[in-house]
């Protein structure tokens, strides 16, 4: 390899390694991981699709890492396209860098074509998701997405295909793979110190299904091309919840996370939102990676949408205890709950012997790049992100549909039930396809 420059087309040829959905970092943190990399001259060269507030936490930990340069952004909206290209040169001059400014695209598409970028980073609304990884796979780009991994079931489909058939590096976003404290939850459980798993508690958030969108039209900003930003599905009108407005001078920040999470129309509630954190938690601890329920059953007055699975789990989307977001699992022997920051057991000798450090999900950047050079799959590949964010979908139709419904996780239909799966995808709009 040319130490001077990263050439990711150049390993194309390698196998993937695979590696289980339960694959444990021990002790990884960002502080150890990185001397991993402080030799590697390896450049790998991001461009970032999607440029809101998500991306900036993702920037600012990318470029942390030895041998990664940000060579280009992509956005819908000018006026965070220059934000970024502001903040990558910032970035570079408090590292004593000489500072860079980054090539700008409003088409992602036109990105993609840029042979200086080597993988992508897409943080963009999930609506998007499946179609620009899908493109990126495409262009032979390597890819890290953000949760959840697509907007439909069949979306998630169509990426896993593409991302083996193209040969690339997808990692999810799902970064508590890579603390300490989730992982020392997973490990246990399936290592059976809990005895028989009869049932997990799931806490998501409040309200965690999502609603109609009902806001009324406002104007379009400047430099806000909404056709873009909409794509694929029907049209709605513009309103600052769904793309918060900003400025440079002087600088103004989103004041909340952007809105479009929650309605049906452009996202997936809570149950998709921290349900690509805390249900893939769940499904990893109990071994589920890859594969998924097979009954659910919505929530209905004081119970729970409860998911059921072959081996007679159940998995309860609930609050407990302090009601922060995180998973309950209760065995013959006793529990064990975990959320960031935090861990707890019933059983002593299953302790971690001292407080969780602060949750920093900087560990699962480093591995992405680390994958990248060495032509493995990541601690969440796409067949792991996919069936957790199916598992989050289905949970959304259940509830929609206000009635149980028997799943096949591995066909990934519901049994006999056509109105069921006709909410598996929806019809792209604007000339938009998916494959």
């Amino acid at each position: 390899m040319n130490n001077s420059k990263f050439s990711r087309r150049k390993f194309l040829g390698a196998s993937l390694l695979t590696t289980a959905g339960a694959s444990l970092i021990p002790g990884l943190s960002f502080a150890s991981a990185t001397p991993l990399f402080q030799t590697a001259h390896e450049r790998v060269r991001l461009g970032f699709i999607g440029l809101g507030r998500q991306s900036l936490g993702l920037l600012n930990n990318f470029m942390r890492i030895p041998g990664v340069e940000v060579v280009a952004g992509a956005d819908v909206y000018a006026v965070k396209r220059e934000r970024f290209a502001l903040r990558v040169q910032k970035n570079l001059s408090e590292a004593a860098k000489s500072p860079a400014a980054p090539k700008l695209y409003e088409d992602y598409r036109e990105l993609l074509q840029n042979e200086e970028v080597d993988a992508v980073v897409i943080a963009s609304p999930d609506h998007w998701h499946a179609l620009m990884a899908i493109d990126a796979c495409k262009a032979k780009k390597d890819i890290y997405l953000e949760k959840p991994l697509t907007f439909t079931v069949k979306e998630g489909q169509e990426l896993v295909k593409a991302v083996r058939q193209n040969g690339v590096v997808l990692a999810v976003g799902s970064m508590q793979r890579a603390a300490v404290n989730f992982q020392t939850a997973a490990m246990h459980v399936q290592r059976e110190k809990l005895g028989k798993i009869s049932q997990v508690l799931v806490h998501v958030g409040d309200n965690p299904f999502p609603k109609p969108y009902n806001h009324p039209a406002q104007p379009i900003p400047d430099g806000l091309n909404w056709e873009k930003w909409l794509g694929p599905i029907p049209s709605l009108p513009f309103n600052e919840e769904l793309n918060p407005g900003i400025s440079i001078n002087p600088e103004q920040n989103e004041k909340a996370w952007a809105g479009w999470r929650w309605y049906k129309e452009t996202g997936g509630g809570l149950m998709t939102d921290w349900g690509a954190h805390m249900i893939d938690v769940a499904q990893w601890g109990l071994g589920m990676d890859r594969n998924g329920p097979v009954e659910i059953i919505p929530a209905s007055g004081d119970s729970s949408l409860t998911y059921k699975f072959a081996n007679g789990v159940e998995m309860l989307i609930t609050k407990f205890d302090e009601g922060r977001q995180g998973v309950k699992f209760f065995g013959e022997k006793g529990w064990i709950k975990v959320s960031r920051g935090s861990y707890d057991t019933s059983i002593e000798e299953l302790q971690l012997g001292k407080e969780p450090e602060n949750f920093s999900f900087g560990a699962h950047h480093v591995d992405f790049i680390d994958c990248i050079r060495k032509r493995k799959d990541p601690i969440v590949p796409v067949e792991v992100g996919h069936s957790t964010c199916t598992s989050c979908t289905i949970g959304n139709i259940t509830q929609d549909l206000g009635r149980s419904l028997k799943w096949d996780p591995i066909q990934q239909v519901f049994h006999n039930d056509w109105e069921a799966n006709s909410k598996l995808h929806y019809v792209y709009q604007n000339g938009y396809n998916l494959t």
